[in-house]
């Protein structure tokens, strides 16, 4: 796994759970970077969440929701807003696009969108562009501290 090794790696191994990392070749000019690893790694959407940090009432908050689906900020909190991308790498030590819920220099709280639950296995960013990290839903919650909730809406 060299070259491949992120916090986020790091910290799976060190659980000791099942997991898997999928690997593609990230376009610089994509859009969507979740967008972009369901069709490089030709994955169903709903089982792939992209990493958001909001700012719930002044505390930062990471919210992982399907990549086809957004942040209902609302099911955060009265006054939550999504927060600023320095902040937010600041924080995880990631850079925007490839923050992971896992290996974050600071833990933050986690809402996994209960979605995720349905499925024996969800794809999240292994805390680079370009690397996917596979495992159970559970696994994510236990190792993160996180609670499920319906978080996200239709776009």
């Amino acid at each position: 796994m060299a070259g491949r090794r992120t916090p986020a790696i790091t910290a799976a191994e060190r659980a000791g759970i099942a997991f898997r990392v999928h690997e593609y070749e990230h376009d610089p000019r994509a859009a969507s970077f979740g967008v972009e690893a369901v069709q490089k790694l030709g994955l169903d959407p709903a089982r792939v969440f992209k990493t958001l940090v909001a700012d719930v009432d002044g505390e930062l908050t990471v919210a992982v929701v399907p990549v086809e689906m957004q942040l209902d900020l609302r099911a955060l909190g009265k006054r939550a807003r999504m927060a600023d991308p320095k902040a937010a790498e600041r924080a995880t030590g990631y850079v925007t696009g490839g923050i992971s819920p896992l290996g974050q220099r600071r833990l933050l709280p986690m809402v996994l969108d209960d979605s995720a639950l349905a499925f024996e296995t969800i794809h999240v960013s292994a805390g680079r562009r370009g690397l996917e990290l596979e495992l159970a839903p559970a696994d994510l919650l236990a190792l993160t501290g996180g609670r499920a909730a319906a978080v996200a809406s239709r776009r």
